[in-house]
């Protein structure tokens, strides 16, 4: 088993892992991300996410997808994705070694947290977490708009953004 950088011809792959993580979760049809915009999001002139994988025999089984975020009270933070294990390989430490990976890129980038989030009947995730000492935060509520929310929501601004 070799844990790596991902690189952009890994897609495919991981692709094919986030939906089988998408059925694991009873989101099948919730999936609507695409090569090319993995392409253009992770390894286009402005990257949004960072990718390891873990491959055993030249196959793809285990991802690691996050990206970085603020904390106007603590500063940089990594938040964790997406951590998936195939089904068949779950057990085997990938997915630990893969966590490991992602704290070590946290603390060489100098963030301040780690953050994600576990389903509330995920038990297998929720155990293994709690092996690492997690904290575990029942206050919060997720909060979202999709993208057809954000294309008609009522904003009063209209005036163009600049980035």
């Amino acid at each position: 088993m070799n844990i790596r950088k991902g690189v952009k011809e890994d897609l495919p792959q991981v692709l094919d892992l986030i939906q089988e993580l998408a059925n694991y979760e009873k989101a099948p049809d919730e999936v609507d991300n695409t090569l090319e915009k993995m392409e253009e999001d992770g390894f286009g002139d402005s990257p949004v996410f960072g990718l390891y994988v873990a491959e055993v025999e030249g196959k793809i089984v285990g991802i690691s997808i996050y990206y970085y975020r603020y904390s106007t009270w603590k500063g940089k933070c990594l938040y964790l994705e997406d951590l998936v294990v195939k089904e068949s390989y779950r057990g085997s430490g990938i997915g630990k070694k893969l966590f490991d990976v992602t704290v070590a890129v946290a603390l060489e980038t100098n963030c301040q947290l780690l953050n994600w989030q576990v389903l509330d009947w995920n038990e297998p995730a929720i155990n293994f977490y709690k092996k690492l000492d997690t904290q575990f935060d029942g206050e919060w509520i997720n909060c979202r708009l999709t993208r057809e929310q954000l294309v008609n929501y009522p904003a009063t601004w209209s005036e163009p953004v600049s980035f």
